[in-house]
């Protein structure tokens, strides 16, 4: 860290009311180019996504060997494409997410124009070409890389880069959903993994911001188009428990799944990145004939489980054919998420659970829409392990707050599930993947002597709960700066004890950012 950089971090710390409050503010210009940027990628994929139906209706009754051979020299022309922007910018493949982990952490050396360049033009293109992959993941990371472009902007340090990177990613799923809260949560739960005030205010501000330009975009209305739903009885709540149960397993499998799908690529006929790119690419023909419902994100395939009952044969179909599509897709490492997907496959998850149950007399049919969107929070945390942001997630998409113990049962079951399978949270295990993955001469890491300020929380059950400073266990290189103790400011020394709910400011290297983390959990 360099020595102004020193400087300007203490002079925050010693300034903390006038730093939160400039954060604030901050949160809102964030929140604005957050917004424009993510309504500018939704519009995209939307208009991409409406022609691709288009010519698909149209090749269906005009279907031409010239027409056939066409669309394949498409794919081709598309890999290309594809495989160049990654080559371009290796950091704007994949989800996103991991990426923005990684670049909170400090692990990640970013150039903020190249990825948001990057994962604009690629995620356009590739989900607007088929593939089953969600604009959520990227939408995240386009609005973190938005915080990151303000913060050199305005020549901010890292420790507040690392804030408005966090307000950007949060601004971002809320403007992807239209759903501020849980874009609010996401960046609690998910990449801080606690409740920091530093990180509300700017977060909550920019997420909020964000929405109302994604409100001007495209109107309030939410991204499922799920009707008002009735009050789910309690005598069904054993159904709840069940398929609770039963998404935990699915989450599992899913995960492993994912993990698994990059090694498929790992064979000496996807030597290039253009090769891994062009199989799911032609995967898409065939299924645009044939099985169109799991191409793209599957915003569309949600409202018709929502609007129709479906066959179980069909159902059946459908799950099968997404989870195979979504893996060769996300597989390949092109610009795009799974977080959409993963709620699709929840959503059909659901729908077969619920149709068995409706068949075998355990269920009414009234309730079938219920199951399908309780599933979706069940799959996302068995899978991302974050229950409150899939909670309120799909409160906010349904716009109903009377189903909140439902959800939080079934979110609750999966969530124990998975942790007894010893899964790990996809997120957190896509980032530990890239880094073994990484070279030491890849650019777009951290150099291991970088060194800056990272805020960890004392938890409930932390073994440092209660401990003196001088008796915790220290990595080497590590400093503690600052302890923030509610509205009090505390000047470390051995003898300082700490408590849960103490807020700590480490100066440490990078690399050891989550070992520093992990004595406080």
């Amino acid at each position: 860290m360099r020595a102004s950089q020193q400087l300007d971090t203490y002079k925050n710390l010693n300034n903390w009311k006038n730093f939160r409050l400039r954060l604030f503010w901050e949160g809102i210009l964030v929140g604005i180019f957050s917004g424009c940027v993510v309504g500018f990628f939704r519009f995209g994929i939307h208009a991409v996504e409406t022609y691709r139906g288009q010519l698909y209706l149209f090749l269906q009754n005009n279907l031409t060997w010239t027409n056939l051979v066409a669309l394949v020299v498409s794919a081709f022309v598309i890999a290309g494409l594809l495989s160049w922007l990654i080559k371009f910018e290796p950091l704007s493949g994949g989800s996103g997410i991991p990426q923005v982990k990684g670049n909170i952490l400090g692990l990640y050396k970013t150039v903020w124009w190249r990825i948001l360049l990057a994962k604009l033009v690629g995620g356009i293109v590739g989900i607007g070409a088929g593939l089953s992959l969600g604009r959520e993941g990227p939408s995240i990371q386009l609005g973190a890389m938005t915080g990151q472009g303000l913060s050199r902007s305005l020549g901010r340090t890292r420790m507040e880069e690392r804030y408005l990177i966090s307000s950007g990613a949060g601004a971002g799923l809320a403007a992807a959903f239209n759903a501020p809260l849980a874009g609010v949560i996401f960046t609690l739960e998910e990449l801080h993994k606690n409740f920091s005030a530093v990180v509300l205010l700017p977060t909550l501000a920019a997420a909020l911001t964000a929405t109302v330009i994604s409100h001007g975009f495209f109107g309030t209305q939410r991204i499922f188009t799920i009707p008002a739903i009735a009050y789910f009885p309690v005598h069904y709540l054993y159904i709840i428990v069940i398929m609770g149960i039963c998404l935990g397993f699915i989450g599992v499998f899913f995960n492993y799944s994912l993990l698994k799908a990059s090694e498929f690529y790992q064979a000496p006929i996807f030597k290039h990145t253009y090769t891994k790119a062009l199989l799911p690419l032609l995967m898409a023909i065939p299924l645009g004939f044939y099985l169109p419902e799991v191409l793209g994100g599957g915003n569309s395939l949600v409202d018709a489980l929502v609007a129709n009952p479906t066959p179980l044969e069909f159902l059946l179909v459908l799950i099968v054919g997404k989870f195979i599509y979504t893996m060769f897709s996300y597989g390949c490492g092109v610009p795009g998420g799974f977080f959409l997907p993963m709620l699709v496959l929840g959503a059909l998850s659901g729908n077969i659970l619920g149709t068995v149950f409706i068949d075998l007399g355990l269920l009414a049919e009234a309730y079938r829409i219920h199951v399908i969107v309780f599933a979706m929070a069940g799959f996302f945390a068995a899978s991302v392990r974050s229950p409150i942001t899939g909670i309120v997630l799909i409160l906010e998409m349904t716009g109903s707050f009377i189903h909140l113990v439902p959800l939080a049962i079934v979110a609750m079951c999966a969530y124990v599930v998975a942790e007894l399978c010893h899964s790990k949270p996809i997120y957190d295990s896509l980032l530990e993947k890239a880094l073994a993955a990484a070279d030491d001469s890849n650019p777009a890491f951290e150099k291991k002597e970088t060194r800056n300020i990272i805020e960890v929380a004392v938890e409930s059950g932390s073994a440092a709960d209660g401990k003196f400073v001088k008796d915790i266990n220290w990595p080497e290189r590590t400093l503690l700066v600052d302890v923030k103790r509610g509205e009090d400011d505390l000047v470390p020394s051995g003898d300082t004890r700490l408590k849960v709910g103490d807020y700590l400011y480490i100066l440490a290297d990078n690399e050891q950012a989550e070992d520093v983390r992990k004595i406080f959990e």
